[in-house]
């Protein structure tokens, strides 16, 4: 989606406060694009998974957070101090520039990982089912304000974390959505009843032929 559709597309989805940047559009669009959403009143998940030494983590996070993004997204296994790091950097970033305080998002296991392909490439001898939450203990260890996970992976680390540690979740599937190329996907109101705290739904809604009505139904589901 280009830039100017993508602005016009969260201008047309009548009560929409929320919408991800992900890789593709901030690398066409630039900053710029966070700002330019933010002036339309929405709130923006930038979902950029940063992952480097702890001084250029703090810093993309600390300019992440300046542009007015509230949700940022940075990799676990880059460690304790790059976490630590970040989040200060986020939150002195976002006070700087008169801002809302953001909150840091620790991506655990991407979903398109499977557990031989991690032993074979990657040489780790965890499951997926140990190193999630274990990725997930060190991110909250390190400060940082919840994590990103399969709902199918929620209620396990609700279990182990308080309502004050966020679990966003995509592969999120309304009623009657296609699956698509999501393996592990749950319903709206069972992913928050396993304790999701936000739902990343995307082609259930981007690609229907009535957004708006397409993004009212999933509003529907968790109250009905």
């Amino acid at each position: 989606m280009a830039p100017e559709q993508a602005l016009a597309f969260a201008a047309q989805v009548e009560a929409l406060h929320w919408v991800k940047v992900g890789l593709e559009l901030f690398v066409q669009a630039g900053p710029e694009v966070v700002a330019q959403l933010r002036e339309q009143d929405l709130r923006v998940f930038l979902d950029l998974k940063f992952h480097d030494i702890p001084a250029t983590t703090a810093g993309a996070c600390r300019r992440a957070a300046a542009l007015g993004a509230e949700l940022i997204t940075v990799h676990a296994c880059a460690g304790s101090e790059a976490l630590q790091a970040a989040q200060a950097a986020a939150m002195e970033g976002a006070q700087s520039a008169g801002q809302p305080a953001p909150t840091l998002l620790a991506v655990t296991v991407l979903t398109s990982w499977d557990e031989q392909r991690l032993q074979r490439e990657l040489a780790i001898a965890q499951d997926i089912a140990e190193r999630v939450p274990a990725l997930a203990q060190l991110s909250a260890t390190a400060g940082i304000g919840g994590c990103v996970c399969s709902p199918l992976e929620a209620a396990a680390l609700r279990a182990r974390h308080p309502e004050s540690f966020a679990l966003v979740t995509p592969g999120i599937r309304p009623k009657g959505a296609a699956v698509g190329d999501q393996a592990r996907v749950m319903g709206p109101a069972e992913a928050i009843a396993a304790g999701a705290s936000q739902l990343v739904i995307g082609r259930p809604i981007t690609k229907a032929e009535d957004p708006s009505a397409a993004f009212a139904a999933c509003c529907a589901e968790l109250v009905g």
